[in-house]
């Protein structure tokens, strides 16, 4: 069973920054360390908050523990069969070194508690595995909390979009996305990514026994409102605390700025 530790804390920063609130009903899961929040309609989760402390981080050996948590229905979460016997991985949105951090119990428990399938979503494996931008990015912000002994917290989560292919009964998302938040005296900053496995050219209608098509993976520095735009979800202070400098119409694409290596990340 997962941890019912307090989860995610909104005052980590210093500066107040809420969880996020999607637009649907969702079930509030609170962890070590981090909250999940559950789209019981999707089975899956519509946005994760982590805090990291830079200065506690520890160096745990990964296990492979998945789990279903027990304070949900297991129809409402994304379980072992949509990934048994595919080429689908269960990707962390949560990544499992964020909240391992404190004393050993407490980030043994954290270590754990990220092995939950609410924290869970498929990705193809190329992309959770490979070395790629995408998780290029997720330890460029961790080693800059270990590096700097600094705080950060983190905002995972799928783009939860209506004609997302169908696949075992879960719709398969995507993209994703992930907010990085910082403080420096009471000063909030934030820099928004998003992560295109579209395909360029396939169809969604697709055997429901057949993994849908996923493309090349393109990975994309964007304004925090666009992220907005896209999920639906309230991002509140993070939007004006942004890096950068929104040009043009919201969620237009033509100002998502491509990211081909970690060097090219504003912050």
């Amino acid at each position: 069973m997962s941890s019912t530790e307090a989860g995610y804390d909104p005052k980590f920063l210093g500066p107040p920054v809420p969880l996020p609130v999607p637009a649907q009903t969702v079930r509030n899961l609170p962890s070590t360390h981090f909250t999940v929040l559950l789209d019981p309609a999707r089975t899956l989760a519509a946005a994760t908050a982590v805090n990291i402390d830079g200065a506690q981080l520890v160096d745990l050996e990964r296990g492979d523990d998945w789990h279903l948590d027990a304070r949900v229905p297991a129809d409402e979460q994304a379980g072992p069969e949509l990934y048994a016997r595919n080429d689908l991985d269960r990707g962390h949105l949560v990544r499992r070194r964020d909240p391992v951090w404190g004393d050993l119990v407490t980030a043994r428990r954290a270590n754990y508690d990220t092995f939950a399938y609410p924290n869970a979503a498929p990705q193809a494996s190329a992309f959770n595995q490979g070395e790629l931008l995408w998780v290029g990015l997720e330890d460029h912000v961790l080693e800059y909390a270990r590096v700097y002994w600094h705080r950060v917290s983190v905002f995972t989560g799928p783009v939860l979009a209506d004609d997302d292919p169908v696949y075992r009964g879960v719709q398969i998302p995507r993209m994703f996305w992930k907010v990085a938040a910082w403080a420096s005296g009471v000063s909030l900053h934030a820099a928004a990514f998003v992560l295109d496995q579209t395909p360029f050219v396939s169809s969604l209608q697709v055997p429901a026994d057949e993994v849908p098509a996923l493309g090349p993976f393109r990975t994309f520095q964007v304004p925090v409102v666009d992220v907005e735009e896209l999920t639906g979800i309230d991002l509140g202070p993070l939007v004006d605390a942004d890096v950068l400098t929104p040009v043009g119409a919201r969620a237009d694409r033509g100002r998502w700025m491509p990211l081909t290596r970690v060097e090219q990340i504003e912050l």
